[in-house]
C-alpha cells in the first residue's frame, strides 16, 4: 500500500471513530506501528488529525467524545486484559459500584462470578451483563438516559447516591494525567462519576494505554483520589505513556499492568493458576504501598501509607 493509501485509510477510520489507537491502525493498514505513527505525523502537520499518546483522533478531540458503538472497537485486546486483572481485585460478599464505560462493562461481565457481591452502577451496560448473576445484587442509580453511552445521568443519579457507603468504587473515563486525574468529555457524566466516588472509600481506575497522558475537559477523580490504576503494558517506544505512569507513581497511586506476556506476571514469575496475568509495577513513587498481589488497602486504614493531604480528602469523604 502506497503512503498516500494507507494515510487516506487511516484517515478515515478515525473519522469514522473520532479516536484509534496505533496497534488498531497498524493492524487495519497492515504495517508496522513505527510507520503508522510516521503518517500519523504527516496528517496532522496537514491539520487533519490531532495526535495522542498511543493514538490520533480528530482535530478539536480535547471536547469531543466518541459513542458508545465507536469505543466498543477501540483497544478490546488491552480492555478485556484489565477487566480480568481488575475482576481480582473484588472479593466476595463486597459492595462496589461500578461506573459506566466499556472497559466497565467488561469487568462486569466477570464479577457474575463472585458471590455475595452487590454492585451500584449507574450503567445499563454493567447492569445487564449482571442482570442473570443469582449471586449479585444490582442496584441502579435513577437519574436520565443518556444514550450515547447508556449511563443514568442527572440530579436524579446523584441524589440516589447521597448517603451511600461502599467499600470501592471501580471507574473509567476518556483521558488520564498525572497533574488533573482522570477526566471525561462531557459535564454529566462527570458530576455522576464524582458522585460514585465520594460514595467509595477507594477509587480503581480502569484505563488502557492510549488514555494515559490524554487530558479532556471535566475533571472527574483528582489523582489524589486514585488509590490504583490498572492498565495494560504500553508500547515499548511510548515513552510519553511510561513518563505519565511514572508521573501518577510519584503522586501515590499503586499501578498494576495487566497482560500474559513475559514480565507481566509479577515479581515471583508466573501468575498463580486461574489468575490473570499481572503485576504490580516497583515504581519509586509507591511509598508505603503493600507490595505484590492485588490486595487493596483495608477501608478502615485511611492513613496508613498516604501522603498526609490524601488521608485528609479520604476522611473528609467519609464524614459527608
Amino acid at each position: 500500500m502506497f503512503a498516500a493509501e494507507r494515510r487516506q485509510l487511516i484517515l478515515e477510520m478515525v473519522r469514522a471513530n473520532g479516536a484509534v489507537s496505533l496497534r488498531e491502525l497498524a493492524r487495519v493498514v497492515q504495517t508496522s506501528e513505527v510507520t503508522v505513527r510516521r503518517d500519523v505525523r504527516a496528517l496532522e502537520a496537514e491539520g487533519l488529525l490531532d495526535r495522542r499518546h498511543g493514538g490520533a483522533v480528530l482535530p478539536g478531540g480535547f471536547t469531543r467524545e466518541s459513542g458508545f458503538p465507536q469505543k466498543s472497537h477501540l483497544a478490546t485486546a488491552e480492555k478485556t486484559a484489565i477487566a480480568d486483572v481488575a475482576a481480582g481485585l473484588v472479593e466476595e460478599g463486597e459492595a462496589i459500584v461500578v461506573g459506566a464505560g466499556t472497559t466497565t462493562q467488561e469487568l462486569a461481565r466477570r464479577l457474575a462470578r463472585v458471590p455475595g457481591l452487590t454492585v451500584v452502577t449507574n450503567s445499563l451496560l454493567v447492569a445487564q451483563a449482571l442482570a442473570h448473576a443469582n449471586r449479585v445484587e444490582v442496584v441502579m442509580t435513577g437519574g436520565t438516559l443518556r444514550g450515547s453511552n447508556y449511563a443514568l445521568v442527572g440530579s436524579g443519579a446523584e441524589q440516589s447516591l447521597q448517603g451511600l457507603r461502599v467499600s470501592r468504587a471501580f471507574l473509567s473515563g476518556s483521558g488520564l494525567t498525572a497533574e488533573r486525574g482522570l477526566s471525561t468529555s462531557n459535564m454529566l457524566s462527570a458530576s455522576v462519576d464524582r458522585a460514585l466516588v465520594q460514595a467509595a472509600a477507594e477509587v480503581v481506575v480502569l484505563a488502557d494505554h492510549t488514555k494515559l497522558g490524554t487530558d479532556t475537559m471535566f475533571q472527574t477523580v483528582p489523582t489524589d483520589l486514585i488509590t490504583r490504576l490498572v492498565t495494560d503494558e504500553p508500547p515499548v517506544h511510548d515513552d510519553r505513556a511510561g513518563t505519565e505512569l511514572q508521573a501518577l507513581a510519584d503522586q501515590g497511586v499503586q499501578i498494576t499492568v495487566a497482560g500474559s506476556g513475559p514480565g507481566a506476571s509479577g515479581a515471583e514469575g508466573a501468575p498463580p493458576p486461574g489468575r490473570p496475568g499481572r503485576r504490580d509495577v516497583p515504581l519509586p513513587g509507591q511509598r508505603g504501598r503493600h507490595p505484590g498481589g492485588p490486595q487493596l488497602r483495608s477501608a478502615s486504614l485511611a492513613g496508613d501509607g498516604q501522603p498526609p493531604e490524601r488521608a485528609a480528602r479520604v476522611a473528609d469523604l467519609r464524614r459527608r
